[in-house]
This record gives structure tokens, sequence and C-alpha cells, in this order.
């Protein structure tokens, strides 16, 4: 009887001895997450399980008295669908000379219309005008606005401002569904969006992330030297899926408002790789206005030169953080030299709002039109101080100094230009 099992008991031995070569082997492999519904998966780690998100878990106990571990984004996603339009451009090229018939010489066809891309937009009001990327429409001879309803549109440039990748168009309709602007500034990082557009012309798709950073400069926009503007970058970061086709339209808070207009991806292949771009509604929406009001944007000017705030200067300007954006240099006649502004001045806020960076620091003083007062606070010997600036133009500041070179002088100028 022993004898017999004898060979029961070796492979039960044999069994369990591979049966935890076998755990301890997966153990050690590096883990792998799968995005099957997009929400993390338990791993092994080191033979203990990792921390699993609550969405994860499917309980058999009943859901009575439970919070709900994900928002719902139902209504919010109802609200942006019917208000985020495609937006599909073309270009009229001009055909090379080739036998039109077999009754003349060589003639030259008719110019044809050859698509060139397609885009997204967000409908701002109920008569039809939507806000998109410059980028989307740029260089495009005939553009075309599809609804979620299955209608067409041919839609009108209104206006476009590069540096900020913002452009308007109008289409003749009215009754459209608009979505409200939210506010961008009450965004913090963590808080769940939605990206509503059309990647890679799939019409009307919704995806969820959260954001993942705000105020970033990515060098995506190039200045205009000609007019010596400047690109102002201050995007919202998520990482929400954003792909080719999504540019210009709604990123969208749970609640369902506006908070920005995707915009770029960073990634090595042109797909999504986790890292999403969008123009805060702080910003998208006073280029917006001022677009649909004078057919151009109205720039405030603050009047300095300006270069961000280093662990030593801080150091050596004692300030309470390694935070603002330091004064460089004061334009004559501007605002901030009338407001008493001085070199070596750091900015550390403007109208309430903190200004801890150079890429907030613009995106605020563009909400403002020249002509409107700011109060802006500044750090200077040691303590706060709170200046009245009214902000001006550049180009107004630009012609009171060609009238004052044209004008005769009665005395040669106090002090003498600047060598480099």
């Amino acid at each position: 009887m022993k004898i017999r099992l004898l060979p029961a008991l070796f492979i039960s031995l044999f069994s369990a001895i591979l049966g935890g070569a076998v755990v301890l082997q997966f153990a050690q492999q590096p883990p792998v997450v799968q995005t099957l519904d997009s929400k993390p998966q338990a791993l092994l780690t080191h033979g203990q399980p990792a921390p699993v998100h609550p969405a994860s878990v499917v309980s058999t106990e009943p859901f009575v008295g439970k919070a709900a571990a994900l928002p719902d984004f139902r209504n919010a996603a109802g609200q942006a669908l019917d208000a985020v339009v495609h937006v599909r451009t073309a270009q009229t090229v001009a055909s090379n000379y080739g036998w039109y018939d077999w009754s003349g010489m060589f003639q030259r066809q008719a110019p044809q219309s050859v698509p060139s891309g397609s885009g997204s937009g967000v409908i701002l009001s109920e008569d039809g005008y939507i806000v998109t990327n410059n980028h989307v429409i740029e260089s495009a001879d005939n553009i075309e606005i599809g609804l979620n309803d299955n209608r067409t549109f041919t839609a009108e440039l209104v206006g476009t401002d590069p540096t900020t990748d913002i452009a308007v168009l109008k289409i003749d309709a009215s009754g459209l569904k608009a979505l409200e602007w939210g506010n961008s500034d009450a965004v913090q990082v963590g808080d769940w969006v939605l990206a509503v557009g059309n990647p890679f012309d799939l019409t009307s798709t919704v995806t969820a992330g959260i954001v993942s950073a705000k105020a970033r400069d990515i060098q995506l926009l190039q200045p205009d030297w000609d007019r010596s503007l400047f690109p102002i970058e201050s995007f919202i970061q998520t990482d929400a899926a954003v792909n080719p086709g999504n540019s210009g339209g709604a990123l969208v808070s749970d609640r369902g408002g506006l908070i920005g207009i995707n915009t770029a991806i960073a990634s090595r292949t042109g797909s999504y790789a986790g890292y999403a771009f969008a123009i805060p509604a702080s910003l998208a929406q006073k280029v917006a206005r001022d677009i649909i009001e004078f057919g151009a944007v109205q720039r405030a000017f603050l009047g300095v030169n300006i270069q961000p705030v280093t662990e030593e200067t801080a150091r050596r300007l004692t300030l309470p953080s390694v935070s603002g954006v330091l004064v460089s240099g004061v334009t004559d006649a501007s605002g901030a030299q009338d407001a008493g502004m001085l070199v070596g001045d750091v900015i550390l806020s403007v109208a309430g709002t903190p200004t801890p960076t150079l890429p907030e620091l613009l995106e605020r003083v563009n909400r403002f039109r020249p002509g409107q007062s700011a109060t802006v606070e500044v750090w200077r010997d040691q303590k706060l101080m709170a200046l009245q600036v009214e902000l001006g133009s550049r180009e107004g500041l630009l012609s009171q100094r060609l009238s004052e070179d044209d004008s005769p002088r009665d005395s040669p100028p106090l002090q003498a230009p600047e060598m480099p």
C-alpha cells in the first residue's frame, strides 16, 4: 500500500514545485498594461498584486449606497456632439496642358478642386459662427462644414490669427446647437476632460482623459516677423486620445463647458501617444470674439521685455519662490513706463491672476484689448507693489514714434541711443 502511494506523492510534490516556479517566473517579468477597455489592469509586481483601479473591479455586491467610481460623461458628451462639426478643405489646382479632344490642339483643362485635408470645429453661436484651428483651413480655397445631423454647408472664412492658431468660420444657418465657453482658469491638473472631434475622418468621436499639465509652451507656432507678432502658447496638456482630424475640435469639461480647442499632439509616429495639447478657452474666446467683432485680433501691449525667473534670480532678488517674470527692459511711452514699472521688477500677477511663467503672462495680457487697464503686481525691493497699467497697442506705439521722428526738434535728444 505504501509502495502504491509513492508515485502519487512524487507527482504531487513535482506539480507543486513546478507551479511555484511558474508563478515566480511570471512575477519577474516586467509589468504589461493591456488597454482593451482603456482602464488600468491588475499587474503582478515582485509577486504582489499592484493596486487595482476601482473602475477595473467587477463587484458582485448590489450597487446600493455606493458612489460611482467614474464621472458620468453622457451629459457632457451629449452637449458637445451636436456642437462639434467636421471641417473639410479643398484647394483649386490648375490642370496641365493636354489633349482636350481630337478636334483641336492642346487646350487647358478647367481648374479642379482637390481635397486637401480635414479637421474639426466648434459652433459658437446658433447663427453659424464656428471656431477652429488656423492650420486646419490654411491655404484652403473651399471649406465644407459637416454637422452631426449629416447636413453640409459651405463656410466663409471670417478671419484668422496664426500666432494663436485660431480661425473663425461662418455658415449660413440658424438654430444651431452652440457650445458654451467654460472657465479654463478653473481647470486643475487631474480634472477629467473629453476630446470631441473627427479623428481619421471618424465623425463625432468622443474620448476621455485628464488634464496632465497647464501653460505648456511646446514651440509649435512660428512668429510673424513682418508684423513683429510672436506666438502665444499656453496649452492645456491632456492624455485624452487625440489624433489627426481632432484639430480644431472641443476639449470639454465633465460638465460640458468648452475649456479648450484641441490643436496638437506630441508623437514619434504621428498618432496618439498620450500627449495632447489644447488652446485654453480663456485665450481662444477672446481671439474669436475679436475676429467676429473687428475682423482681426485686438492685441494689448504691456510694453516690457521679459525673461524667465531663474533660481539665481530669485535668490538675488529674495523672491518668496522661483516664480514670476523678470522685466529686462521697459519700452518708452508705453503703459508700463507710464505706470512706473522698472527694469528688475518681477511681474507676479495680472488682474489678480498669478503669472508664474512667460506663457502664462503672455496669455493673460492677451486677454485684454488696447485701452483697457489692468492691475499688475510686481516684486521690487523685497516687497509687493501694485501698478495700474493702461494697456496700449503695438501699432499705436509705432505710429507715435514715427510721428515724433518726423516732427522738428528744437534741441537734441536728452539721451544718446544705447550702443550694442
